[in-house]
């Protein structure tokens, strides 16, 4: 079988590229804004998780675990379309971007609660009984003892947590996020051209994705000294 040197040719069409633009800033921006937001909603979250897995009661450590191991345990597209589309025959609605804000920023808030607990874990047994022993109040004592030397530890985990929920925004395009993919898809759709919108998008990602990831490195060996 032989093919026609026409057919081998590359079909990319610049002009969609730039046609494509608009709906691609308007996505970047929606994609950095869910980022922003799910990463400061999980990292404060977490650390409540976190807290209450330590708590010495019972009555409150047991159901912070059975909660963030069930959020854990379920995938974050089934929690997406829970939140968005069952939740508001209870009286419960949030527009898409909310929805996503918060899915994302739950869902990462289970796995950052593991990585504050490691880490207020690793503060040194004698930090906790130099505050015990100058009488420090409870809230003095994590404020400013065990709290600071725990985050310089944690930092790498959670910024490499961002970038998990960077390459996780596509999902939120299953309940019509106007993020980058979905830009991409509704592009595609008016113009029949997907493969030009589609792979500007991945480039977008690994562009934002591999310079985060860099970062990480360094500050985690910057920290390391």
């Amino acid at each position: 079988m032989t093919y026609s040197a026409g057919a081998a040719q590359s079909s990319w069409d610049w002009s969609a590229v730039w046609d494509f633009m608009p709906r691609f800033w308007d996505g970047v921006l929606v994609t950095l804004q869910v980022l922003a937001l799910g990463s400061l909603i999980s990292f404060s979250l977490g650390l409540v998780w976190a807290l209450g897995l330590r708590a010495p009661s019972r009555l409150v450590r047991w159901p912070v675990t059975a909660v963030t191991e069930f959020i854990r345990t379920t995938p974050l597209l089934v929690q997406l379309f829970f939140l968005f589309f069952v939740l508001p025959e209870w009286g419960v609605k949030f527009s898409a971007l909310t929805t996503g804000v918060l899915a994302i920023g739950l869902h990462y808030s289970t796995y950052t609660a593991q990585v504050y607990r490691a880490g207020i874990d690793a503060v040194p047994k004698g930090q906790w009984e130099a505050a015990t022993a100058l009488s420090l109040p409870v809230h003095r004592t994590w404020l400013a003892v065990i709290l600071p030397q725990a985050v310089r530890r944690i930092v790498p985990a959670l910024g490499n947590y961002v970038i998990s929920m960077l390459k996780d925004t596509p999902l939120l395009a299953g309940i019509s996020v106007l993020e980058l993919l979905q830009q991409s898809r509704l592009e595609g759709a008016s113009t029949f051209q997907y493969t030009e919108p589609l792979t500007v998008v991945g480039i977008a990602f690994i562009l934002i994705a591999y310079p985060a990831s860099l970062l990480v490195r360094a500050l985690e060996r910057r920290l390391a000294r």
